[in-house]
């Protein structure tokens, strides 16, 4: 029995081959041997994890079996390290055999990054062999560092929560719990919130008592690990309540005031909500009668003395009447007196008096009955004139007199003013925005100072004073809906107005420029048109699956204006360009602000509205619709990359003990160049090394740095771990600005000024770049060279031939040598071919004229710094017979 061990890998040839085994159970009977008597398994190894540096314990028993052996990866594991128990069945009387082995971690990592470690048991009888499953035995870890934190936030009462936690990388996977305020959040006991399959933690409706730290806690075998809290704040904008009624008028009689009231708790704010809007108190005029108190008038005449020799007189309370509330007159309105001194002597009335008394009464009764005729008479006339006024009214019914009077001209308010019709306007053809549910609207610019006519064979710009023109053109552009997303600087803006003589934009030291070939623009068109370079975070660009942005978000406008050729936009992109590596997509954003695919690169349609020119470093984009651009890339597999560029920075002087050294990981753009420089600017940084180019694959891997041989007696470093991370989906989304690393060190003494280290950058099972560090921080400048020779310079804007290579006589001259075909191949196909565009030969053919696409193209590729003969050469080469016509000199364009 001693010797079986050494038996056991002769055995091999019962084996299945390598390529046969799997994790299932393999019996391999002896021909002619009983298969009842081979070995089967009681238990067999499973998958284990080694934690930190402890060993884990494989187990395997079989029966009947009279050896039982391991095998990892491949190779017998020695006889010595097999722990073996033998026992018999009661029940069967057959032999079983329990083999225990450990593995350590040693042996797992040195197999680790080529293939996962296996181990299976190969069981022996008299019968055959019979191999167990296979047990995966894995290193489980957990990184220190979450892929992505949740974030605090303030949000309003019932609006949606989402924090997002992705756990760091494990072995297995780590589980992901959150805690509210230390205490465990359990979606099955609160239905508002529910935890997503990528461990984002969502509150459906913001309640009060969901204000409160949140912390994401990742855990699995090895380790528990806690992200930072994030607190969320839960406000309550305040609301109005209703308002009160109107307060009693400050003043009792004649003119005051009277208020009503509104206070803010309907809701109250609360957690820094917003205070309401608007007055609490309102106020208003009021105005109360004051009572006026009766007062009598004065007396009347006394009366003819009377047969009972009394005399009487009369006053009125109506000097004045009492109203709103006076009190009346205090006293008697009628005063009686005796009027004889109370001597009153009464005689008997004789004929003459009877006869004067029947006189005096005839003489009223006429009285009366003329006063009754008058009367008559006088309602007679009056019926008369309200049946004639009746009459008129019914011939006028409906109609109403109007005052019209003659303007004053020296009254600029009336509605008398004339319109102007001394300002011209340009009108663009196509809208802005165009909408559903009306009619598109125009856009007009008045012919103010951008806008001066260009006759006369004089074609210029203004442009002396740029800064207040351009804060001028884009408040103007602002007022529109689609432009107030512009940036409101203009180191990232050119604009420029241009006719059909065409012209070019540019944005200085990003690679961006737009060319606008002539006859672009309709002849009697004038526009003024912006070229404009936005910031990924000022601009939501949605970015699905794998895909990331490989190029600048780029603005040419204003959307909507007429072309009759397409423009060019030329920008940088960092792509590692290769069919089968990347799905390069070209986006577009409409009005509305969605992003739409426009153009999938290598499925182009000859008649379609956009196309592209991809180069190693650029693209150049061939559209009739101006609007905002980006090239998105999709990858395909972990072959694609991106170009990153490193740069390494530190102060240009010093004057405390710590010196800091920031390693930027940035996209290979220029315009990506242009803000880290500005930033190092304002920050007093130099360059210390000369730029390297990382290739960043997909692989799901992070980018490390590290800073190694810092001379210890006279630096010494801050950094407490042995390298820094970036994570990968920090630097692949492509969103994110100024991604960088800071080495902190620390001189032993004021007077070091001499620096040697090394700076190590790289992908985690990918590209890397070293830079070896060796200067004086107090005086070397060498490499601030390197960054100034990359400023392009130049005007933003050319308009008219000084924007073109080319001269405009020799271009058309060429265009119409060249456009119609020929039977001896010298037209416009082969100069596509002599200038490697003839990939491009069915977008060409497409168009009125292909040789003036071949020609913008080759404009836009090559301005400022063209070499105009060569194009000359490949022109003469054709074989036209007019061909010298083509050969100019630099001096001659």
């Amino acid at each position: 029995e001693a010797d079986q061990p050494q038996r056991g890998p002769a055995h091999l040839p019962l084996c299945p081959a390598a390529g046969a085994q799997q994790s299932a159970t393999v019996a391999n009977p002896v021909p002619g041997a009983n298969p009842d008597l081979l070995p089967h398994f009681l238990v067999e190894p499973g998958d284990v994890y080694i934690v930190k540096n402890k060993p884990v314990l494989l187990v395997c028993k079989a029966m009947p079996a009279t050896q039982i052996f391991f095998k990892c990866n491949g190779e017998w594991v020695r006889q010595v390290d097999h722990v073996i128990e033998r026992s018999t069945d009661r029940s069967s009387g057959l032999p079983a055999m329990e083999v225990r082995i450990n593995v350590s971690r040693q042996q797992v990592e040195k197999v680790f990054g080529l293939e996962e470690y296996w181990c299976q048991c190969v069981a022996w009888s008299s019968s055959g062999t019979t191999k167990s499953q296979k047990a995966y035995i894995r290193i489980a870890y957990l990184r220190k560092n979450f892929e992505q934190e949740p974030l605090a936030k303030e949000v309003s009462l019932e609006q949606g929560i989402i924090l997002p936690c992705r756990p760091p990388e494990g072995i297995p996977p780590a589980e992901v719990e959150w805690l509210r305020n230390e205490d465990l959040v359990d979606p099955s006991l609160d239905p508002n919130v529910y935890i997503t399959r990528e461990h984002s933690l969502v509150v459906r409706q913001a309640r009060l008592a969901d204000t409160a730290n949140y912390t994401c806690v990742a855990k699995n075998i090895v380790a528990r690990r806690r992200s930072s809290s994030a607190a969320v704040i839960v406000y309550v904008n305040g609301g109005w309540s209703t308002w009160t009624e109107w307060s009693v008028c400050s003043a009792s009689c004649g003119r005051g005031w009277q208020k009503r009231s509104r206070s803010c708790t309907n809701p109250a704010p609360l957690n820094g909500g917003a205070f309401c809007e608007g007055q609490n108190v309102q106020k208003t005029a009021c105005a109360t009668l004051c009572p006026v108190d009766g007062s009598w008038s004065s007396w009347s005449k006394w009366s003819a003395c009377g047969l009972d020799c009394t005399h009487w007189r009369s006053r009125e309370c109506s000097d004045p009447a009492p109203r709103n509330g006076g009190e009346e007159c205090q006293g008697a309105d009628l005063d009686t007196r005796n009027c004889t001194s109370d001597l009153c002597v009464h005689t008997a009335s004789g004929p003459e008096d009877v006869a004067l008394y029947v006189g005096l009464i005839a003489v009223a009764v006429c009285l009366v009955l003329l006063l009754l005729v008058l009367i008559l008479v006088y309602c007679r006339k009056k019926e008369g004139l309200d049946s004639d006024v009746a009459d008129s009214s019914i011939l006028t019914s409906g109609f109403q007199p109007v005052s019209i009077k003659p303007s004053k001209v020296d009254n600029p308010h009336l509605l008398t003013i004339q319109p102007d019709l001394s300002t011209t306007t340009t009108t663009y053809q196509g809208s802005l925005c165009p909408r559903q549910d009306g009619p598109s609207p125009k856009f007009q610019l008045t012919n103010g100072h951008l806008l001066s006519p260009l006759g006369g064979g004089r074609h210029t710009l203004h442009h002396s004073s740029p800064t207040s023109e351009a804060e001028d053109f884009v408040s103007r552009l602002s007022t529109q809906n689609y432009f107030r997303s512009l940036p409101r600087g203009t180191s990232n803006m050119a604009y420029g107005t241009f006719n059909f003589l065409g012209g070019r934009l540019m944005i200085p030291n990003t690679g961006i420029s737009l060319l606008i070939p002539p006859d672009a623009i309709p002849r009697g068109k004038i526009y003024e048109i912006y070229l404009t370079l936005h910031k990924p975070e000022d601009v939501r660009l949605p970015l699905a699956g794998c895909q990331t942005l490989l190029s600048p978000i780029v603005s040419c406008g204003p959307p909507g204006v007429l072309l009759t050729r397409p423009v060019i936009l030329a920008m940088d992109h960092c792509g590692e360009p290769s069919p089968e590596s990347w799905s390069l997509r070209l986006k577009k954003q409409s009005c509305e602000g969605s992003w739409e695919d426009v153009l999938h690169l290598g499925e182009e349609a000859p008649s379609h509205l956009y196309y592209c020119q991809l180069e190693a470093g650029a693209c150049y984009v061939f559209t009739e619709q101006l609007g905002r651009f980006a090239l998105v890339g999709e990858a395909l597999s972990v072959a694609a990359a991106k170009r990153l560029k490193l740069l390494l920075f530190a102060p240009l002087a010093c004057t405390s003990l710590e010196y800091n050294i920031r390693v930027y990981c940035l996209h290979d753009t220029h315009d990506a160049l242009k803000e880290v420089v500005q930033l190092e600017k304002q920050l007093g940084g130099q360059l210390i090394q000369e730029p390297r180019i990382l290739h960043f694959k997909d692989s799901y891997h992070n980018l490390r740095l590290s800073i190694h041989d810092v001379p210890s007696s006279l630096w010494k470093s801050k950094l407490l771990v042995s390298y820094q991370e970036i994570p990968f989906y920090h630097i692949w989304n492509g969103t994110q600005q100024y991604l960088h690393c800071t080495f902190t060190l620390e001189r032993v003494s004021p007077s070091t000024s001499d620096l040697a280290c090394k700076v190590w950058v790289w992908q985690v099972e990918g590209d890397g770049q070293s830079f070896n560090i060796n200067f004086n921080i107090t005086k070397d400048t060498r490499f601030a060279e390197l960054l100034a020779l990359e400023s392009e310079g130049g005007v933003p804007a050319l308009v008219g031939p000084s924007a073109f290579k080319i001269p405009f006589l020799i271009r058309q001259k060429i265009i119409s040598s060249l456009d119609p075909p020929c039977s001896r191949g010298a037209d416009w196909r082969t100069l596509a071919q002599k200038l490697h565009l003839d990939s491009h030969l069915s977008f060409f053919a497409s168009k009125p004229s292909p040789t003036a696409m071949i020609l913008n193209l080759w404009e836009a590729r090559h301005f400022p710094n063209g070499n105009l003969s060569q194009l000359a050469a490949a022109v003469a080469g054709l074989g036209q017979p007019d061909a010298g016509l083509f050969t100019v000199s630099e001096a001659e364009c």
